[in-house]
């Protein structure tokens, strides 16, 4: 561009042209001395180089680096809201999602029962209430085969009993998002925001009267530039640091030794725990069906086999019978119509010591 439209742009804070100029020259920015010096050559600026031609326009547009600095703060102001706002709201939601939860209060009943019928006689039977943090230690405690967790029973019971305490995982939806949140990032980039506007409010009360009518600088940014954006943010945040110390509140838990994130972090870790026991029990009944399934598919099979190996041995036994009791029907057939007895000496004369039945009996 060129450099005179540059300083019209810087004048009349043309926020679609100016947003990475403007990043650049806060950058690379001459300090103002080297201006000063500069803009005693503007009497011969045809005679100097580009870059010198640049800082003598640049020397006259009055107070440069803060102009620039709002102008910049400006461009950058609703992609910070935009980056915050999400954050608050993140946190907001999922402080009123545990408070306002049955399922949740529910749920750490049950935990609070079981623990006192696993500790019945011990010096902890009969406890009154336990540490948030506690839930994570459910899958720590394991059967003694070790392939399943307290965890995995507590969600096993609720599949039984209480299918609505199952609804807790879903009541926390923005619980996720929240655990990431950094509630002293936040803290920080609201003051940030703060300090910039109150330096920005106190630029435009002590700029100087343009010298030029075509400078539009304060006029432009007192006109088109608001704090009602940040003033709602700022009313936000405070809601949620409210939601959050009241929901702690109401848990007992000591906002001087856990953080919010440490919180929320805590419950969010519980949440995908408690899924993946859900998971993790709907693939164990899996494999104890197949198992099932398998192990009367086999007595099924073996059942079949030794009853063919019976059948098949009685057939053999029958056959053999039947051989043996067909063989004395036909000679006893034989004795009864005398058949054995006709035609003697037409038979073939024995050999010497070959004997019969009928020898015997004549």
């Amino acid at each position: 561009l060129p450099l005179q439209t540059i300083k019209k742009i810087l004048w009349n804070c043309v926020e679609s042209v100016s947003g990475a100029g403007s990043i650049n020259l806060i950058k690379h920015l001459p300090e103002q001395e080297q201006l000063n010096a500069l803009s005693k050559f503007k009497n011969e600026y045809n005679n100097l180089s580009e870059p010198e031609q640049f800082g003598v326009v640049m020397s006259n547009v009055k107070r440069l680096r803060p102009r620039l600095s709002a102008i910049l703060f400006k461009l950058q102001f609703e992609e910070q809201v935009n980056n915050i706002k999400p954050d608050i709201m993140a946190v907001s939601a999922a402080c009123e999602e545990i408070k306002k939860s049955k399922s949740f209060s529910k749920l750490l009943e049950l935990v609070l029962l079981m623990g006192n019928y696993m500790n019945a006689g011990s010096r902890n039977a009969q406890t009154f209430g336990y540490n948030l943090s506690s839930l994570c230690k459910l899958k720590d405690t394991k059967s003694a085969d070790q392939k399943t967790t307290l965890l995995h029973f507590l969600v096993e019971v609720c599949e039984e009993s209480y299918q609505d305490v199952l609804n807790f995982v879903e009541d926390f939806q923005h619980l996720d998002k929240a655990s990431k949140v950094s509630a002293e990032n936040l803290e920080k980039s609201l003051k940030h925001m703060e300090k910039q506007l109150q330096q920005l409010e106190k630029d435009l009360q002590t700029f100087p009267i343009p010298e030029d009518n075509h400078d539009k600088f304060v006029t432009k940014m007192s006109i088109s530039f608001r704090a009602q954006d940040f003033q709602k943010l700022a009313r936000m945040h405070e809601n949620m640091e409210k939601l959050y110390q009241n929901v702690m509140g109401y848990y007992a838990i000591d906002l001087k030794k856990v953080s919010v994130e440490e919180f929320l972090t805590d419950l969010n870790n519980f949440r995908m725990m408690f899924m993946q026991a859900v998971k993790e029990n709907v693939r164990r009944r899996e494999a104890e069906e197949k198992q099932r399934r398998a192990k009367i598919a086999k007595e099924k099979a073996e059942k079949e086999k030794l009853e063919r190996q019976q059948k098949k041995k009685r057939l053999l036994e029958m056959k053999t019978e039947g051989e043996e009791t067909g063989v004395m029907d036909s000679l006893l057939e034989a004795l009864q119509s005398g058949a054995a007895f006709r035609d003697r000496r037409k038979r073939t004369p024995r050999s010497k010591g070959e004997y019969s039945i009928l020898d015997f009996r004549k």
